[in-house]
């Protein structure tokens, strides 16, 4: 422990009541009443707010202080994995090839093209280098040239609150013709006249609410859709044949699609089919037909259904791929001969494709027991050629282009680890959790094949389990920093993910989130049981939705666990859903229950809400961060969160609060600079596993 005494909040007691329940909250005040606005400026936070956070930062340092050769062997091994001289395999349009890299020192990607058919050198568009220079955080969300390849137009973040501003280049002279376009979401989409760019705009509540549509060099914007229910937010998108910009609206049950011609940016949305309360849809066009992905009839697990174009209602819906249960069908993409469909079955993701003019389907194979996949369609719909990402826990992302016709694989890149690995020294595994009601959790393991079974293994839990959102079992260099010091390294995918299909992704929503606890817990017993480690040798890891799973299992079975790595951590749960200011709070009441007008839902997440069940308890070591202008899990959930812990832990294991004061939900924004963030993570969970003197150097 350092030689100084942890901070403490002070306690400042607001007492908040409904549905005749009264709860008191002493640590309210870390709410900056002016949140919105420190959104914006971080420097008018409110000074005694700053300094609370100011001084756990320096309590996490004094803590860590020791172990800084740790940190620093951390640091290096996971950068000494990555290829610094990295770029991505060119993707073809038209008479160019567009493709990022990254260089040697180089925090942030660079955007290049090249001539299809000449030895020119390289092209670069933009230099995200050159952009970040004099900002402490920088972020870039999209890149996009003009259909006409004229011009660039790209979305940056300079405070990580994720409140772009948008600028557009002239290629040909590298001269800036428009911006900065400011209170922007970062999805931008060009209209084929190369001239009209539709991007999604953000209101003082910091909600996407309106598409709009602007000419380049005129100044303004028009409004093209905005959205009057604050519980839905508003995208845009391309379809992959490039007819139609796709303005999209959905919370987390519901959607809603609009098409705009791209050839005639001025005319109005047209809508798909009136949303329907549950039922969710997304559209992709061939021809005069659309494709649409939906749960509509009950399909749980999602079926594709073809309407024609001038008449797309539902009244009008055919199936075209019959729902599956169990089979979920996750995405779809179009190209003119093809239509190719992302599925997970049996816990592992799998590619389908179907030829347009046979009907003939066939599913892409892969060996491995546990494995990840992604789609990259690219610019070009009038092709054969499907790109997709192939990476599993052992095994390095390996880029290959793939014949529709033929069906023959072309391997295009195998992401390099310079330092090397070899995956023959690994061995990943497949595991069954069994839940409290029966259910079979998946556990994907990685381990060294040296490291001994017999429960003297420390090992790393992560979990998520939220937002239907799947957690794939792929590469990452840096978990081996932990595996190659003998952790058993383990993802649990627990309810509340898509997983097991999009059942298994209700069977953790709102009345049913208290299962995506108990899973975590299973699959750590299970662990335990097989051998992979022991009670009180686990650390448990999660961010955000999932940094509520890591508060709510340190309060349901804290003997498990040696740490709890929460990373911007969800745990001011029953506040947050409360207050209908907050960005997040409408569009999630579908995903958590709506605790203001439902009394069953109120109950339901105090029941469970880290901070509103910390108790008088031994808790194991936790170690929480939080961003500052983070707009989706707000600085204070962890603060007070921490605050909270501290007064009431009965243990004398340490609780440590991380705040990064310069960026948002995502952390440090430099391929390095979050390395560092990583290390202090990680070598907290080796320091207090008790293996850190082994490797402080």
């Amino acid at each position: 422990m350092p030689d100084r005494d942890p901070p403490e909040a002070e306690r400042k007691p607001v007492t908040a009541t409904l549905h005749g329940i009264s709860r008191q909250d002493d640590y309210a005040w870390l709410k900056d009443p002016g949140w919105q606005q420190v959104m914006r400026d971080p420097a008018v936070l409110d000074p005694a707010i700053r300094a609370y956070l100011e001084a756990e930062n320096a309590y996490k340092d004094a803590f860590l202080a020791p172990h800084a050769g740790l940190r620093q062997a951390l640091y290096d091994e996971m950068r000494g994995r990555i290829k610094e001289d990295d770029s991505t395999v060119p993707a073809p349009d038209g008479g160019w090839l567009y493709f990022v890299r990254h260089v040697e020192g180089g925090e942030h990607p660079v955007w290049c093209r090249a001539r299809r058919s000449s030895e020119e050198a390289a092209q670069v568009l933009l230099d995200g280098n050159r952009e970040a220079e004099g900002q402490s955080y920088f972020r870039i969300a999209a890149c996009r040239h003009s259909p006409d390849h004229r011009r660039l137009a790209w979305a940056s973040d300079v405070n990580g609150s994720e409140r772009y501003r948008i600028f557009v280049r002239d290629i040909a002279t590298g001269e800036i013709v428009d911006g900065p376009i400011g209170d922007a979401r970062g999805d931008l989409v060009w209209a084929n006249d190369g001239e009209t760019l539709f991007y999604t705009a953000i209101d003082d509540n910091h909600r996407p609410f309106q598409v709009r549509r602007h000419r380049i060099g005129n100044g303004g914007g028009a409004v093209v859709y905005e959205e009057s229910d604050h519980g839905f937010f508003v995208g845009i998108g391309k379809s992959e044949s490039g007819r139609f910009a796709i303005v999209s609206a959905h919370d987390h049950a519901t959607s809603e699609v609009r098409l705009i011609d791209a050839d005639a940016p001025e005319s109005a949305p047209r809508l798909v089919a009136a949303r329907a309360a549950g039922v969710e849809y997304d559209v992709a066009d061939h021809g005069e037909t659309l494709f649409v992905r939906t749960n509509d009839g009950g399909a749980v697990d999602f079926k594709i259904v073809t309407a024609r174009l001038d008449a797309p209602e539902r009244a009008g819906w055919t199936d075209w791929l019959a729902h599956e249960e169990g089979v979920y069908v996750r995405g779809q993409y179009l190209f003119a001969g093809h239509h190719v469909r992302l599925e997970r079955a049996g816990g592992l993701p799998r590619i389908v494709v179907t030829d347009l003019a046979s009907g003939e389907a066939h599913a892409i194979e892969f060996d491995e027991e546990a494995y990840d996949l992604a789609l990259l369609p690219g610019y070009e719909f009038d092709t054969a050629t499907l790109r997709f990402v192939y990476s599993s826990m052992t095994t390095p992302a390996q880029t290959f282009d793939y014949d529709m016709h033929t069906r023959e694989r072309r391997l295009r890149k195998t992401q390099a680890v310079p330092s090397g690995h070899d995956p023959a020294d690994y061995v990943t595994r497949r595991l069954a959790a069994t839940g409290r009601d029966g259910a079979q959790i998946p556990v994907s393991v990685l381990y060294r094949r040296t490291t001994p079974l017999d429960g003297s293994a420390p090992a790393l839990l992560y979990g998520y389990g939220a937002y239907g959102h799947a957690i794939p079992a792929g590469f990452s260099t840096n978990r081996l920093s932990l595996v190659d010091r003998g952790y058993v390294y383990a993802i649990a995918h627990i309810r509340g993910g898509a997983d097991l299909g999009y059942g298994w992704y209700l069977d953790g929503k709102r009345e049913n989130k208290p299962n995506s606890f108990a899973d975590f817990i299973a699959a750590a017993e299970r662990l335990i049981a097989g051998g992979y480690t022991a009670k009180g040798r686990i650390a448990a890891h999660g961010g955000s939705a999932g940094g509520m799973l890591m508060g709510a299992v340190a309060n349901l079975r804290p003997d498990l666990f040696a740490a709890v790595l929460a990373e911007v951590p969800f745990v001011d749960v029953l506040n947050t859903m409360c207050d209908a200011d907050l960005p997040l709070t409408p569009p999630e009441w579908p995903e958590w229950g709506n605790p203001i007008e439902d009394a069953a839902a109120y109950r339901l997440i105090a029941s469970y809400s880290p901070y509103d069940n910390v108790a008088a308890r031994a808790y194991p070591a936790i170690f929480a961060t939080g961003g500052l202008t983070d707009p989706r899990v707000t600085y204070w959930e962890p603060a007070k969160w921490v605050a909270r812990l501290r007064r009431l832990n009965t243990g004398d294991s340490p609780v440590l609060l991380h705040t990064n004061m310069e960026a948002g939900h995502g952390g440090a924004s430099g391929r390095f600079d979050r390395l560092v963030e990583v290390a202090m993570v990680y070598a907290f969970a080796i320091a207090v596993a008790g293996l850190a003197g082994r490797d402080d150097r």
